[in-house]
This record gives C-alpha cells, structure tokens and sequence, in this order.
C-alpha cells in the first residue's frame, strides 16, 4: 500500500502537461487565462449561494444549496491544477482533487434526483400569484362583511335608541297628560271660584287685589297646562286646509321683529305645494317657538331661514316640509336627542320652562305628522317639521279636549274655561 502511494504522488518520471503543447505560448496562455477565469467563476458561485441561504433562512431545500456550493467549488479546484500542471506534473494531486470533485458531483446529482418530484410538487410562482390573488380576494369579501356587519350593528343600535326614545316620549306624554288633566280640572274649579269671589266684592275691597293675584297666578299655570296638553297630544284641534307659503309669509315681518336687528330673517319657499290640515294658531305658536330658541341660539346675530318643499318620498303621497334653519351655536347630539322632552332645557333658571319644543312635538304629531333636530355644535340647528300633504293622507282627527269638566253653566265657568283654553304655546 505505501509502494503504492509512493508512487501516486511520484512526479519525477513525468512531464508537465505543457509538452504535450510543445510550449507555444498561444495554446499554453488560452489554456491558462480560460481555466483561472473558470476556476474564479466557480469560486465566487458558492459563495453567492451560501450568501443567499444564509440570509434566507425560509428557503425550501436549503441544504441542497450547500450541495452544489461544494460541487462547484471542486470543480474550480480541478481548473486551477489543470493550469498547475502545465509546468508541474503533480497528476497524482491533480488526480485526488478529480475523485473529490467525482464524488461530489456524484453525491449532488442522486440528491437532485431524488429531489426532483418533491421540488415539482411545489407551487409555480403563476400558482403563487393566483393563490395570493384568491386570498385577497378572500379578505375583501372578510372585510365588506365586517363593514356590512358594523353598519347593520349601528343601525340596529340607532334603531333601539330611537324605539327607546320613542318609548319614552310615548311615557311620557301618558303621564303629562294624565297629570295636566287632573290640574287643569282642579284650576278651572278655582278660577270660577275667585271669580265669582271677585264679582261680589265691592270695589274698594282690599281682598279684591289677592284675588287679582291668585287669578293671575292660576291664568299662568293654565297657560302651563295648555302647553303639557299639547306636548301630551291632548289639545284641542281646530285643523282647515292651510298653505304654509302663505302663513309663513305673513308671519315673517312678525318675526324680523321679534328676533331683533342683529337676526336675519329670511325665507326659501318653494312654489306650487299642496295644502295640508292643520291647526293654524296652533302652526304659528310652533313657528313662534322655534324661532325664539334660534334667536337665544344666535346673542351675535345670524340668520334665520325658513323654507318649505314637498318630499313624495314620506308618508303615502308624500308631505309638505317646513325647515326652520338658523347659523347658532348647534347642540350636541346628546342634548338634540333630549329637547322635545318636557322641562328639558340649557337656558339659565328663570330663562325658559323647557316646554317650547315639547309642545311643537306634541303639536305636530297630533297633527298627523313627525318632527326632527338635526343639529351639529357650531354648526347650527336645523327643525324640520313634515305635515302630510292633502289627498295624500287623512287629515288629522282634531282630539277631544282634555282637561276640562262639563261643569254646570254657572256665571264665572265661561271665563275660566277660555283662560285654560288659550295658552301662549312658547318657552
């Protein structure tokens, strides 16, 4: 075995390769300048390989990289003897670096085999690309869904809230009523009373001044009740056929001077609407309201719209709208949501009852129609009441008059039955 090795690696017998080329210089330098390019080339393979699977850690069959790193970089061995051997014939180490790169490639080639079917199960980049395409797909379809989900959530959140309100409101107006009805009996029992009282005392009577007073004081808590009937929907109606243009152009100089200089009053009216039914003293004390909480919404001045236009789209037939618009400070969508209650108000004490939109709430819905704020802070506020036009709805059945007694026809009742009656209707 050492003879044998001894004589692998003896090179003293032999020629370099370079003879076999009789030395000219063209074959001797193709042969040098060709195998160093390809042994650099080989070289630097590798080490671009062993570059990307290091820094790709999430590469599928990395190991076969390596394989062919080694592969080829025993073959760059063999051109750099091959040059070697043109001046020195070390063809027993030129022979050794063959039978690694042999094995190497040997090695690498049954590993690529039986690689082969697993690397054509994995997906072509054209299978990638649909596959990414199908998921996004996939996700747009997941997120309209949330999307839909969200806004059906929020709508069935804003419908509970408004059925809660609704529900509250109907409350109430069941109490307010039931509770104005009882007083407002009691007050026209008192104010036939002290008038009957009044008339027989003799003029320089000095009870005559506390009856006075106590009168007053109860014409005012029937002007209250008044105004609790009406949010209540139990007031009594006298509904005729009305052409809000006309009621509300003549009530709009009436309304320059009672906002002041600093407010500007201006109307939209669209032409041609239809009649509707309604109470017309009881429409210009609604208008009345909401025209002194724009004014008090407005202590800088601004301007104040009113305008009209026919919506087919509510009510069967479609309705008439009156909009009350004005440039104030706006509310938020908490306090708009609790103005038509009664007794609501964020005006200072001794500034308002909080009874002026409750009594337009009750007004226009006895009267067949609905009510709505749309409000923004520092946007201003929008009231928009909708009467169901003529012929395309019934008009509204005027209700019973609530509240009072069939007392007997005595001297004194017809006085205290027009003061309960009659109520100012403004907060």
């Amino acid at each position: 075995m050492s003879e044998f090795f001894r004589k692998f690696w003896e090179a003293d017998s032999l020629s370099p390769h370079g003879i076999c080329l009789l030395w000219r210089p063209e074959l001797i330098w193709t042969h040098v300048v060709s195998d160093l390019l390809i042994a650099a080339a080989y070289f630097s393979i590798p080490g671009a390989l062993a570059c990307f699977v290091l820094r790709r850690s999430d590469v599928v069959f990395g190991w076969m990289f390596w394989s062919f790193a080694v592969f080829i970089t025993a073959c760059g061995a063999t051109h750099l003897m091959s040059v070697w051997t043109l001046w020195v014939p070390d063809y027993g180490l030129e022979a050794l670096v063959k039978a690694v790169t042999a094995l190497a490639s040997v090695a690498t080639a049954i590993a690529l085999w039986t690689l082969l079917p697993k690397a054509l199960a994995l997906p072509s980049p054209g299978q990638l690309r649909q596959a990414n395409e199908a998921l996004e797909a996939r996700i747009v379809e997941r997120d309209a869904a949330l999307a839909a989900l969200e806004q059906a959530t929020a709508e069935r959140l804003q419908t509970e809230a408004l059925l809660r309100q609704s529900q509250k409101m109907e409350a109430l107006g069941q109490l307010t009523g039931g509770v104005a009805h009882d007083f407002n009996n009691m007050l026209g029992i008192m104010l036939a009373n002290m008038e009957r009282v009044e008339w027989q005392l003799p003029p320089d009577s000095p009870l005559l001044r506390h009856v006075r007073n106590a009168m007053t004081g109860a014409e005012r808590a029937a002007a209250l009740t008044h105004k609790l009937l009406a949010f209540a929907r139990k007031q009594h109606l006298s509904p005729v056929e009305s052409d809000l243009n006309r009621l509300l152009g003549d009530l709009a100089e009436l309304l320059q001077s009672s906002t002041g200089r600093a407010v500007r009053v201006e109307t939209a009216l669209a032409p041609d609407l239809p009649p509707v039914a309604l109470d017309q003293n009881q429409f210009e004390n609604a208008i009345l309201n909401c025209t002194v909480n724009a004014r008090d919404a407005m202590p800088e001045g601004g301007a104040l719209t009113l305008a009209t236009r026919f919506d087919l789209l509510r009510g069967e037939g479609g309705s008439v709208v009156v909009e009350i618009r004005d440039t104030g400070a706006g509310m938020s969508p908490e306090v708009a949501a609790k103005a038509f209650e009664p007794f609501f108000t964020t005006k200072p004490l001794g500034q308002g009852t909080g009874l002026g939109l409750s009594q337009v709430f009750g007004f226009v819905q006895q009267s067949g129609g609905s009510v709505e704020i749309e409000s923004m802070p520092g946007q201003g506020t929008t009231i928009r009441m909708a009467f169901p036009a003529l012929g395309a709805a019934p008009a509204p059945t005027p209700a019973p008059a609530a509240g009072s007694v069939a007392p007997p026809q005595e001297e004194g009742w017809p006085a205290a039955l027009g003061v309960l009656g009659q109520g100012s209707g403004r907060a």
